[in-house]
């Protein structure tokens, strides 16, 4: 594959960090301690800045001032129209800024440029403007009792929300999270992953200036072990909202049981199959599993890894799949020639290095890819493994790298069943002309989405999240905003009723 890196022919545009510290009823603060930490650039591993890194005394007061505004405080209080134009204005603002927060997005976590420009920054705006017009359309329902009784329900805020964001779409999971919250009256913490905090501190100075009241969004960077972990289990919090890796969802809901036993959504790991069939347009296909597998270079929870090719189109979807993978640019993620940038950090490049190793140890045959591809920087090469067994490691783990494992089917069944050994049921693709085929496996296998001849089909108005050990609780669509909604049912007796 070419690389990128060395070439001159782009710009970069200057960027200046204009936040760094903690955002705690509506100030921007430095941390109880004193402490910061790094954030890295990815390109070429140096310090981009220094964060105030918050741990369990800024979780503290970023949950008082979240209660207080809260129990004491306009925003849950407000007809839901008058939250929904706070977040219309909150939405124009992000698209006021999309080429700095973009910029800040590819720095932070090595992501595109021209696609946190053309899709994460202006996707987060228009989540906002989906929520901004649910805000005044909660309402509860009439209820026909069974003897004379008056009775309705009431959907009401669930209060103090921690948000747990990961580094892989600052961005876009911020908004997941933080949208159908504001919409529904909630306050909230967010710790932005310590990885990537830069874009979250921006996006709560844009908060305060569209009208958000001091402690409804509070912003606390930091580290899992110390400002995570008091958020899973702080007292005053009412719900926690997660996306992550499993090893965490579990950790955090064990906090959760062992603290107030406040509600927790997850949105954890997945090994998404993508099943393509012998009818398939083979061109179309390898375009879209190479998207599938290695948008974001991999670094996407719900990234088509194992790839299922029905076997009278095995050869030539292989040959295709390779020659496409060795055309893909990648460097510096500034650059729009660019195809894949680098990963998010150290860590996780030695990680995805470490998985392909294992793969050729345990008997995969390694097609294309595979190695480092930059001196400087942590950049890997596009990957593309066959003779994959479904009990291999990079079969049923997740790996967050741009790793395709190609195997064989010959039937429905065996396509099916092979789809579903899996312990994720986050996200499956399905590739066929066959409207039979297509109903047959959309509803057998497990999963919570599944995109048929496309991939990445997201939406604001779909629910997206997992069944199985991807996790519970639904992203996007009037789903979310139902989590951080209780249901109250409010019953009098009637008297002298004509009727019931």
């Amino acid at each position: 594959m070419a690389a990128a890196n060395g070439e001159k022919g782009f710009q970069v545009p200057e960027l200046e960090i204009k936040f760094t510290k903690l955002f705690i009823n509506g100030q921007f603060v430095d941390a109880a301690s004193g402490k910061t930490f790094e954030t890295r650039d990815p390109r070429t591993g140096e310090v981009i800045a220094r964060i105030a890194e918050g741990d369990k005394a800024d979780v503290d007061l970023a949950v008082k001032a979240a209660r207080e505004a809260f129990d004491n405080g306009p925003w849950p209080r407000m007809p839901g129209c008058a939250r929904g134009r706070i977040l219309h204005k909150f939405a124009d603002l992000v698209d006021q800024h999309v080429e700095e927060l973009a910029a800040l997005d590819t720095v932070d976590a090595g992501k595109l440029f021209q696609m946190g420009k053309l899709m994460d920054i202006p996707g987060g705006a228009n989540l906002l403007r989906y929520y901004a017009g649910a805000a005044d359309k909660i309402h509860g329902e009439t209820l026909k009792m069974s003897r004379p009784l008056q009775a309705y329900t009431l959907k009401e805020p669930v209060g103090v929300v921690g948000h747990i964001v990961p580094w892989n779409y600052p961005t876009t999971m911020f908004f997941f999270k933080v949208s159908p919250a504001l919409a529904a009256g909630c306050t909230m913490v967010v710790k932005p992953a310590e990885q990537t905090p830069l874009s979250a501190l921006f996006y709560a100075h844009l908060a305060k200036e569209a009208g958000i009241p001091d402690g409804v969004l509070n912003i606390v960077p930091g580290f899992g072990p110390t400002a995570g972990a008091a958020i899973a289990s702080h007292m005053d919090i009412d719900k926690i909202s997660f996306t992550g890796s499993t090893e965490v969802g579990r950790i955090i809901m064990q906090a959760a049981a062992m603290s107030n036993l406040k509600s927790v959504s997850l949105e954890l790991g997945g090994k998404s199959p993508v099943i393509v069939f012998d009818d398939a347009d083979v061109d179309m296909a390898v375009n879209l599993v190479n998207m599938a597998t290695y948008t974001n270079k991999g670094e996407i929870c719900v990234a088509g890894s194992r790839i299922y090719v029905q076997e009278g189109i095995y050869d030539a979807f292989v040959k295709k799949s390779v020659e496409l993978a060795k055309k893909s640019v990648v460097g510096d993620p500034f650059n729009p020639n660019v195809n894949q940038g680098p990963q998010v950090d150290k860590d996780q490049y030695e990680k995805v290095l470490k998985y392909i190793d294992v793969g050729k140890r345990e008997g995969a045959t390694l097609l294309t890819g595979g190695k480092p591809c930059s001196e400087k920087g942590y950049y890997i090469e596009p990957t593309i493994f066959t003779d994959v067994k479904d009990d291999m490691s990079i079969a049923q783990e997740e790996i967050f790298g741009p790793v395709m494992s190609l195997m064989k089917f010959k039937t429905v069944e065996e396509a099916i069943q092979k789809a579903n050994n899996t312990r994720y049921g986050l996200a499956a693709g399905v590739v066929t002309k066959n409207i039979d085929t297509m109903n047959t496996v959309s509803r057998s296998v497990r999963a919570g989405v599944i995109w048929v001849n496309c991939y990445f089909a997201f939406d604001p108005d779909a629910p997206f999240g997992g069944y199985k050990m991807s996790g519970f609780g639904k992203d996007m669509g009037i789903d979310a905003l139902d989590k951080y909604l209780h249901t109250k049912t409010v019953v009098t007796p009637l008297y002298n009723t004509p009727w019931l």
